[in-house]
């Protein structure tokens, strides 16, 4: 009996037909980028989205999207992402950063960008290092990581303690939604696209800002297989920057 085969997985609709893979083994932006995919194509507001890219891994937004994208300086995606909302308030803006850039060189803008409530959407993805550039410590840096600039181990004596980006953005009197989210199992990710999804889904309903952190791995920055960096975000990462939805404007209003 002949069978037919259905194809049940497909290329979302904001990737390009073609693309060289730019990341590591094992990195989690591959995983965070489909999911933004696959939210923007379900919402139908690809069309009418723009992406604004951070300095880091993130630079290589215009490698898979088909999209219109902003480069952004180091830190600056949120203020990039300002302007273009103000202008064009019809569009969908979101900025794609890491913790390198988001929390540690740019965390200023993002925290004044909350405070003023801007209509637009964060997704940061947290490694903990700055991943692009050697490895090196970043403000979320959990303690006893270490890193190409904490060779033996933060030590809050010396570098201070992480900062804890969703819970502070959180304390934002503009802020939406924000979560933060992990992805190192089927069903964690499941959680992740559904925090970016409300996340999105937020901004179209003119809330306020929307954040989203996805703890992820870095393979090559922890010096870890790709497993064993998927054991290090369950069993060490999330215990310091803990899961859960921080603030969710619509739940508090019903």
């Amino acid at each position: 009996m002949e069978q037919t085969l259905q194809r049940v997985f497909k290329r979302p609709e904001p990737y390009k037909k073609n693309y060289n893979y730019p990341f590591c083994a094992g990195c989690g932006h591959g995983v965070v980028l489909r999911l933004v995919a696959e939210v923007l194509e379900e919402l139908k507001v690809y069309t009418k989205t723009i992406a604004v890219a951070s300095v880091g891994c993130s630079i290589n937004l215009d490698k898979f999207y088909n999209l219109d994208i902003v480069g952004a300086d180091h830190g600056r995606a949120p203020c990039v992402a300002t302007g273009a909302k103000r202008s064009k308030p019809d569009k969908v803006i979101f900025t794609y950063q890491g913790d390198g850039d988001a929390a540690t060189i740019g965390f200023n803008e993002l925290i004044h960008t909350a405070l003023r409530g801007e209509n637009i959407t964060t997704i940061c993805v947290n490694n903990t290092n700055f991943g692009m550039t050697g490895g090196q410590a970043s403000a979320t840096s959990i303690l006893g990581q270490v890193t190409a600039t904490t060779k033996n181990g933060r030590d809050p004596k010396v570098s201070g303690y992480p900062i804890k980006i969703s819970e502070m953005i959180a304390n934002c009197d503009g802020a939406a939604f924000v979560a933060r989210v992990a992805i190192f199992s089927p069903q964690s990710i499941i959680k992740a696209k559904a925090a970016i999804k409300k996340a999105f889904e937020y901004q179209i309903k003119g809330l306020g800002f929307s954040f989203v952190e996805v703890i992820a791995a870095c393979p090559t920055g922890w010096k870890l297989k790709p497993v064993q960096a998927l054991e290090y975000i369950k069993n060490e990462v999330t215990k310091v920057h803990k899961l859960g939805i921080f603030k969710d404007l619509a739940e508090s209003m019903a």
